[in-house]
């Protein structure tokens, strides 16, 4: 059983604040009855649900887009430091998780969800699936740059597959990398003798980043946002 102004704000129809004003002006049916009380106790599953003429179906998966802060572990659980779950409220029984991970220094885009065969699919070497960052970095910029990084270089154990680097100037860049390997933009940039100084993934797959949401905040997906991220490539 869950509230039903939970249950609306989590299907996207709005915050907690508005849908509470939608239930107690009668917008909202449970099971054919008109309920004024936004505390009032619906099966999620089984009940049938209209809010201002319209079906709700609720969905089990949850897809987040979050803006992730500098200082927060991409992870669900951590002994030394606040975690990217402990910026989000109103769903701990969900089951969320972070799709990938982002340094704990990195900042942007981070996908919270508790689709695993998304997150499979998303992640998997196979799928090439690209992420974009900015970056700042000290060191001297070259104009080979672009070709070193589009024909891959050897890091540790593995040749990265081409990645796009797109000179903004002032040392700074962008980088779309289609695997993810641990602290891989930074070491592609140890590679030319540059230092990474700053990291933000700005996209990840067919998303981009919501230029509205600030640091550490976050919001549902879209309908068509999940569609995109789902045809990733």
């Amino acid at each position: 059983m869950m509230r039903l102004d939970k249950l609306l704000s989590h299907s996207g129809y709005g915050t907690r604040k508005e849908v509470k004003e939608f239930i107690r002006k009668g917008l909202v049916l449970v099971n054919g009855e008109v309920i004024l009380n936004d505390d009032f106790k619906v099966d999620e599953i089984n009940d049938d649900i209209i809010i201002a003429n319209e079906e709700v179906n609720y969905e089990k998966m949850v897809y987040i887009m979050l803006n992730k802060p500098s200082g927060y572990v991409s992870a669900t659980f951590d002994n030394n430091s606040p975690t990217v779950l402990d910026l989000i409220s109103g769903y701990e029984k969900r089951n969320l998780f972070p799709v990938g991970r982002l340094d704990k220094d990195t900042e942007g885009l981070l996908i919270i969800s508790n689709d695993g065969g998304l997150a499979h699919k998303l992640l998997s070497p196979k799928n090439h699936v690209s992420k974009k960052y900015y970056l700042k970095y000290d060191g001297k910029y070259k104009d080979n740059f672009k070709d070193i990084f589009n024909k891959g270089i050897q890091i540790d154990d593995y040749f990265t597959k081409p990645a796009i680097y797109e000179d903004l100037g002032n040392n700074e860049a962008y980088m779309t990398i289609y695997e993810g390997k641990f602290h891989q933009v930074k070491k592609m940039m140890e590679y030319v003798n540059c230092s990474v100084t700053y990291l933000e993934r700005i996209k990840f797959g067919n998303i981009n980043l919501d230029s509205n949401l600030k640091r550490g905040e976050y919001r549902l997906l879209t309908k068509e946002e999940i569609e995109l991220l789902k045809n990733s490539n």
